[in-house]
């Protein structure tokens, strides 16, 4: 028999329409799910907002207030999509009121924000899964099986980068995402977030790192009305980019590998250019987001010109033969979120934690603080454990 889970979601921009139609959708994909979403509630403080979306996907009803999803006894599972300054008084509200939790990284503005959450999710007992979404990709996890089998020997050395200009246009507006208070960091928690969540994915730990960051345009116009996504403002008044548009980083991991995490939200040219280049002693697996269905790999003991081939995950990679029938058949970025939505569900139907947690956002936020800390200070610094928080 299959029950029935009350879900809602908080905060209706772009991210709560995907999460959304993941909770449509993850049904089609998965068919032996035992529980069953539904669509209780939107909540959305933007006039209208949750109003729309109610109607448009078929939400039982809408809120302004998040609130009243938190006393709400229908729901069970709530998707947090808000700003990330609403993170972790949601976070902690709703792991608290008993209900569990799928929220987007960065989950807060800093680490303790992130362990709040985490520790709250723990006290009450609840599951907890986290958006970093490109460790879902088949491709990411056959990859990843492929260096923890010696596939390419002993890494020696890792680059990662997430470059986007989706932030590049001059009369993008000044929105929460610039801002200290609301948004916390810049480019770190938006991509390099992501970056530092793959690279513990794939290679375990980071022991210390140095990093640089830059602020490449330094005021924009702030926005008359309500914005979602990346809306542009002209004529308003201008206020100043209060976080980075860039960071680089070197990176040490645990395991003695090196590597560099390069991340942009202003590249001019460059539309979601994330990917990575792992090299090994007998050889190098890579991966590009916008052909996330392959892998180029060059394994062997040639060494010196050994060749790269393409490889089509398929139907025994990571979740793939939930989506396609054969290699070669692409799957996108929102199949990714479906992945997601059914790892999260599967958590709170076995009562068993499946895919990103909250301690990997933890993870993650204690590797960005210790990027800006070394930003400030222009120094190596040891990336401390998330048990130090």
């Amino acid at each position: 028999m299959v029950d029935a889970l009350g879900v809602a979601v908080v905060g209706f921009g772009w991210m709560g329409r995907v999460h959304t139609q993941a909770y449509a959708r993850v049904r089609h994909h998965y068919p032996q799910l035992a529980l069953r979403p539904e669509l209780v509630t939107v909540a959305e403080e933007v006039p209208g907002r949750a109003e729309e979306a109610a109607a448009r996907f078929g939400f039982a009803s809408a809120a302004r207030d998040w609130r009243e999803v938190a006393a709400d006894p229908r729901v069970r599972a709530v998707s947090i999509t808000a700003p990330n300054f609403l993170h972790r008084e949601i976070g902690v509200a709703m792991a608290e009121a008993g209900k569990h939790i799928w929220i987007e990284k960065p989950v807060g503005l800093g680490p303790g924000d992130a362990r709040a959450v985490a520790d709250a999710v723990a006290g009450a007992g609840v599951q907890g899964a986290v958006g970093f979404n490109y460790r879902n990709a088949p491709a990411v996890e056959a990859a990843r099986e492929l260096i923890a089998s010696g596939g390419i020997g002993t890494v020696t050395h890792v680059r990662i980068r997430l470059f986007s200009d989706y932030a590049a246009h001059p009369e993008g507006a000044l929105t929460w995402r610039y801002e200290r208070e609301r948004g916390g960091s810049g480019v770190l928690g938006d991509l390099a977030s992501h970056g530092a969540d793959l690279a513990r994915f794939l290679l375990g730990d980071i022991a210390s790192l140095t990093a640089d960051t830059a602020v490449f345009l330094p005021e924009r116009a702030r926005p008359a009305g309500a914005t979602a996504g990346h809306s542009r403002a002209t004529g308003g008044e201008l206020g100043p980019v209060e976080n980075e548009d860039y960071v680089s980083c070197l990176l040490r991991f645990a395991s003695g590998a090196r590597g560099v995490l390069e991340a942009c939200r202003v590249s001019v040219g460059e539309q979601n250019n994330y990917g990575f280049e792992v090299h090994g002693t007998e050889g190098a697996v890579f991966w590009d987001f916008r052909r996330m269905n392959e892998l180029g790999v060059g394994r062997g003991t040639s060494y010196q010109d050994q060749p790269v081939s393409t490889v089509y995950v398929g139907p025994g990679d990571g979740e793939f033969g939930a989506f396609q029938p054969g290699a070669a058949n692409a799957m996108g970025y929102d199949d990714l979120k479906v992945i997601e939505a059914y790892r999260f569900l599967r958590s709170v139907a076995e009562g068993v934690p499946y895919g990103a947690t909250l301690e990997d956002a933890v993870h993650s936020a204690v590797v960005l603080d210790a990027m800006a800390r070394s930003a400030e200070s222009g120094a190596w610094v040891t990336v401390g454990g998330p048990a130090a928080l």
